[in-house]
């Protein structure tokens, strides 16, 4: 997920506070329109999202079909719990949810005046998720979206910062909800690893949570800029990717951390597991690495159009990957 221009067209968007939300655009060339997530439900089905609210399906990578959606709000994340339900995050602290396997959407949240994005989202179970976004926005669910509560996690922040807040707060009611809202750092991707979740984010966030997200533990500090995926690999080890080429390999859940040598400085954006054994890492500017090794070495490939991938899948012994450009299908042969 290119996080950077997805903020960077948040906050150039201009709400319209009182605007009724419109459904989505029929749009004959969504597939090649700019598209963030992609997930592959039960095996078989591919679901993307993107700018205006498009939400495509497909049963083969090629053909592609248009859902309906009631939004325009560009989308940034797609999760499916099970062939059926599944929910779509976005600008505007947009949640949407689908019960027919992503062919309709229905809105549970759209709130303009929140002007920040959701990036991702993430259920335990039917009924319990969460959904994360910039500036530590943070809501949760426990009857499958029908309400969603706002959630502030300040064990993120550092410790000045929180002496900071608590003075504020005795201070000036109004001026600490104000900042409490904006100075926490951007939540990018949350995962499930078991009954664990990992979080990665801005300022080299890495925490992780035994609980569904009510309360987390930071891990040492590994690097300082932000991380945009983390992944367990196919031996066991935890993987997290990030600005700048970065990459890092711990084979003890997070404590120490190894760095892998990605050959690049593009941002890194995604880790792909194949079912043979690689590792596939999707960056900008058309980066595309593998490893061979559980993520010890990698090997560098280059897209020629040399577009951003933003996310993508192992889906029939390829990689089905969204860009800027829209859907691309790149073949990794071994």
């Amino acid at each position: 997920m290119m996080r950077l221009l997805i903020l960077l067209l948040s906050f150039l968007t201009i709400p319209i506070i009182n605007a009724q939300p419109q459904d989505a655009i029929v749009a004959p060339l969504a597939s090649k329109s700019l598209l963030l997530d992609i997930t592959i439900v039960n095996q078989s089905t591919l679901v993307a999202v993107g700018e205006r609210g498009h939400i495509l399906l497909s049963n083969d990578g090629e053909l592609w079909q248009q859902a309906k959606v009631p939004v325009q709000a560009t989308l940034t994340a797609v999760y499916f719990f099970d062939e059926n339900r599944g929910w779509a995050v976005g600008h505007d602290a947009t949640i949407l949810a689908t019960k027919d396997g992503g062919l309709t959407w229905q809105l549970q949240q759209h709130l303009p005046h929140v002007q920040k994005p959701l990036l991702d989202v993430l259920f335990t179970d039917e009924n319990n998720g969460i959904a994360i976004g910039a500036y530590g926005l943070f809501y949760r669910t426990v009857d499958a979206g029908e309400h969603w509560a706002i959630e502030y996690h300040n064990e993120f922040l550092f410790p000045e910062d929180q002496e900071y807040l608590a003075e504020l707060k005795l201070q000036d009611e109004k001026a600490y909800l104000d900042e409490q809202s904006s100075i926490l750092p951007h939540f990018n991707r949350v995962v499930a690893d078991g009954r664990t979740l990992y979080l990665v984010g801005e300022i080299g966030l890495i925490a992780k949570s035994n609980d569904f997200g009510l309360n987390w533990q930071k891990l040492d500090e590994i690097y300082a800029g932000s991380f945009y995926d983390i992944n367990r690999t196919q031996q066991g080890n935890l993987l997290v990717v990030g600005l700048r080429g970065h990459i890092f390999r711990s084979l003890r859940n997070g404590t120490p951390w190894q760095e892998s040598d990605s050959h690049v400085t593009a941002l890194l954006s995604t880790i792909v597991l194949t079912d043979d054994n690689r590792i596939f890492v999707l960056g900008n500017n058309g980066v595309l690495l593998e490893s061979g090794d559980d993520g010890s070495t990698f090997t560098k490939h280059l897209q020629k159009d040399g577009k951003p991938l933003i996310a993508g899948v192992w889906y029939k012994n390829k990689i089905i990957a969204v860009s800027d450009v829209g859907i691309k299908t790149i073949n990794v042969m071994k």
